[in-house]
């Protein structure tokens, strides 16, 4: 529309059911990103699975190619997690079995 202006470097996005565990996770790497000025998030009631996430940037990158940094960022920490824990129970397995020999 004509004398609207859109700003793509602020924007709120609305996670539906999703709690906490990765609001809080994406908070942290938003607020990682030099090119983040603001980022929060809040949740509108304990009842309900949805999570409001306000991102405000530079003006280096968008507000959605900040989030979709962030969520690269919190599924290569998540898999680096499965893998150390993956490693360590065939440790931990292999190690029983050759003490129950």
């Amino acid at each position: 529309m004509e004398g609207e202006a859109t700003d793509f470097f602020a924007a709120t996005f609305s996670i539906e059911e999703e709690d906490h565990t990765l609001a809080n996770s994406l908070r942290f790497f938003l607020n990682k990103n030099p090119h983040v000025a603001f980022c929060g998030y809040s949740m509108p009631h304990p009842s309900e699975e949805l999570v409001n996430l306000r991102v405000q940037t530079t003006g280096k990158v968008t507000a959605m190619q900040a989030v979709k940094a962030a969520c690269e960022d919190v599924s290569q920490v998540c898999g680096h997690m499965r893998s150390t824990l993956q490693d360590a129970v065939h440790k931990f397995q292999a190690e029983e079995a050759a003490r129950k020999r």
